[in-house]
């Protein structure tokens, strides 16, 4: 340690001395460490309860210091644009998870009064979610498939044409008691089982601080899985738009098999529904595209799908198009509550997996938008609690009926965009969604299936257009646009979990490959700085006589050690072992003339080849983060190579994680006696070293 010092205090050649010293790590034994924590969250007082209760519901802090004049006009506004939003989209993302409309809406119901409990972020709009629903639906439509339903989406058709009604029954126990079952029966039965496992796994996340696996899940890996969930959500819901019956494709490649099932179908497809989903998008993609040309003159966003369900429910109900033209209606919504049932134990156990992704989705989708809102109105969110607020927005309302859910870009923003200041605005949206269940659901029994289709696939514009940003995407990083591509691919051919997947292994794929084919440059010395930059970025630097310096811009670790070698050999223009194994042979050939010509009174003098163009290697180690075992014994056998050709091989910029790891693989000799002559703290110190070292060579030989 002394040397270490001695040589950070005259390595520069300055008058001035520097002192710099380690610090010693404080070593706390593990069982220590263990009581601490034990003692710390174990022990209860009056002031560490009230802490725990007001964390794990944050809205005992923020309610009683709310601005009543300042808050509450905005929060009213925005509750009840989300509240007239959500009822649409509850009843149509419905045919998305193979539920009954009621269901949706008992899901924005309860999800928006638990997040306003428990949530940290002020503009989050959480509830039914498109890719969400999409995921529960394809679990839904298995299981139903596996315990023998027909997936016939209008089973009154087949009474028409003289077939038998579906009319399985499924016995399954729920509790003690034994149940008797039919499809809709079944199908939430499935849908509450794996939201219940999914916000189970949430909770443990937040409690067990998992929260870093959502960072795997990185912006072109959501992105490009959004995207192609899009696809799929899109395909899913042409059938309702041509009023085709198709069956449900089931397994991978959903969307190849569901379009071959469509263009095969397409002779029977409905006009009524045809010409109602032409005029229903033609309107709904005028309205907000002039919506969003002109946002900044309007107040308040319009309410355009709710205008165009209620007119066309009018339609339909007087024009009598389903009992005239045939199109499918949404049928009966009752209205009030119905008694909470337990989440089905049996059925957890077969969709313990596909509650998984849907965990980490509904969770990464929630703490992203949380963070994002936070930034822009500058206060703080928890993760850990977020994820413990979703948790419960899944945990809870599991025993109501209901299904998984999460924030939802789209309306986050408008919500923000409406004034929104506080989650009062849940509240509001809550009391519409109520007004709906108690009193206006049954005013949507001849609400089209093709206008709800209609709804889902223009709502899906957002997600579509990112098609149109790969060009730019590819400009400003090739690697992402490639994630983006992989994920976005696999999501829409494969299957919507198996497309995540990818995604994340591709995307750590990629950062491996970063790592094992890193950039490496030689330096230039910048004019007479003590500096020094890429030779092959920069223009006019000098070269620094005699010494090569050479920076590695990546971990040096077991998968890269051979690149770090390659790129060092081919940089430095030398390779040790090639050039000792031709000095060998020039040597034994010396010898051979020697032994030749030994009788001779003038013996011609062995020359042997030495490489003189540089005298040491500097290796910029600034942008190596740490070196584990491999890449210590490639540094080693390079100082080792090196140093038989009589080149000195010195790093400079280690970071102490670095210093640690060659410390322990010994590269430093015993006791770090070598650390002064092998070390350096910048570039420029360790040249001036080479170049001292030259001139005490230089004088010893005259």
């Amino acid at each position: 340690m002394e040397k270490e010092m001695e040589a950070i205090g005259t390595e520069n050649g300055s008058p001035f001395q520097f002192l710099m010293e380690r610090r010693s790590p404080v070593q706390i034994r593990k069982m220590d460490m263990i009581k601490s924590q034990l003692r710390k969250n174990c022990s209860c007082s009056m002031r560490k309860m009230k802490k725990t209760v007001m964390d794990f519901f944050p809205v005992l802090r923020w309610l009683p210091k709310y601005k009543c004049k300042e808050y509450i006009w905005g929060d009213v506004m925005s509750g009840l644009v989300i509240g007239i939003i959500l009822v649409p989209q509850a009843i149509a993302y419905s045919l998305l998870a193979g539920l009954k409309p009621i269901y949706s809406l008992y899901t924005s119901f309860f999800a928006n009064i638990i997040y306003f409990l428990m949530g940290t972020s002020r503009h989050v709009s959480v509830g039914i979610f498109s890719l969400l629903s999409l995921m529960v639906g394809q679990v839904v439509d298995r299981e139903l498939l596996l315990a023998g339903f027909d997936l016939n989406d209008d089973p009154r058709e087949a009474v028409n044409a003289g077939h038998q009604l579906n009319v399985t029954v499924f016995n399954f126990t729920l509790g003690s008691v034994s149940t008797e079952c039919g499809k809709d029966c079944y199908a939430i039965g499935v849908a509450t089982a794996l939201t219940f496992l999914a916000g189970v796994y949430q909770v443990l996340m937040g409690f067990f601080r998992l929260g870093f696996v959502s960072m795997y899940l990185s912006e072109p890996v959501l992105d490009g899985f959004a995207t192609g969930a899009s696809l799929t959500i899109l395909t899913a819901q042409v059938k309702y738009l041509v009023g085709i019956k198709i069956p449900r494709a089931q397994g991978y490649g959903i969307l190849i098999t569901t379009w071959v099932n469509i263009f095969r179908n397409i002779a029977q497809a409905n006009v009524c529904d045809v010409v109602t989903s032409a005029v229903c998008i033609a309107m709904l993609v005028t309205a907000k595209e002039m919506g969003d040309r002109y946002k900044h003159r309007l107040k308040v966003p319009l309410p355009t799908e709710l205008v165009v369900i209620v007119a066309a429910t009018v339609v339909s109900h007087y024009g009598r198009l389903n009992e005239v033209y045939g199109s499918s209606v949404s049928g009966a919504i009752p209205t009030g509550f119905i008694p909470p049932q337990v989440p089905d134990f049996s059925l957890m156990q077969r969709v313990a997996v596909d509650a998984l992704p849907l965990a980490i989705v509904g969770f990464a989708f929630t703490v992203s938008l949380s963070e994002m809102f936070a930034k822009k109105y500058a206060y703080a969110v928890r993760a850990n609690q977020e994820m413990f607020a979703i948790g419960f927005c899944n945990i809870i309302p599991a025993f109501f009926h209901c299904f998984a859910t999460s924030a939802a870009l789209a309306k986050s923003l408008v919500k923000s965009s409406t004034g929104c200041q506080t989650q009062v605005s849940s509240v509001v949206s809550a009391v519409v969604v109520l007004l709906v269940l108690l009193f206006f659901a049954p005013l949507f029994f001849n609400l089209q299936k093709c206008v709800l289709a209609c709804t889902i696939i223009v709502s899906l514009r957002g997600a579509l257009r990112k098609f149109k940003d790969i060009p730019q995407r590819y400009r400003l990083d090739k690697i992402d646009a490639l994630v983006w591509c992989a994920t976005m691919l696999a999501s829409a051919l494969v299957s919507t979990e198996m497309g995540l997947l990818v995604g994340v292994v591709f995307s750590m794929l990629c950062i491996v490959g970063r790592t094992q084919h890193p950039h490496a440059a030689l330096l230039g010395q910048i004019g007479n700085t003590v500096f020094y930059e890429d030779n092959e970025e920069y223009k006019n630097l000098l070269p620094v006589p005699k010494v090569k310096i050479f920076r590695f811009e990546a971990p040096l670790y077991y998968a890269n050690k051979d690149f770090f070698l390659k790129c060092l050999h081919k940089r430095t223009g030398l390779d040790p072992a090639v050039e000792i194994a031709k000095r060998k042979k020039a040597e034994r050939k010396g010898q051979q003339r020697l032994e030749r010509g030994s009788g001779q009174e003038e013996m011609t003098p062995c020359l042997l080849p030495k490489h003189s163009d540089f005298q040491a290697i500097v290796i910029d180690c600034s942008a190596i983060s740490f070196v584990d075992t491999a890449g210590v014994s490639t540094l080693k056998d390079t100082h080792k190579d090196h140093q038989e050709l009589q080149i000195t091989v010195l790093l400079a910029c280690c970071n102490p994680t670095v210093i640690d790891s060659l410390e322990r693989g010994g590269y430093l000799g015993n006791e770090n006696k070598d650390m002064h002559e092998l070390l350096f703290h910048s570039i420029h110190s360790a040249i001036e070293f080479v170049r001292g070292k030259e001139i005490v060579t230089d004088a010893s030989v005259v």
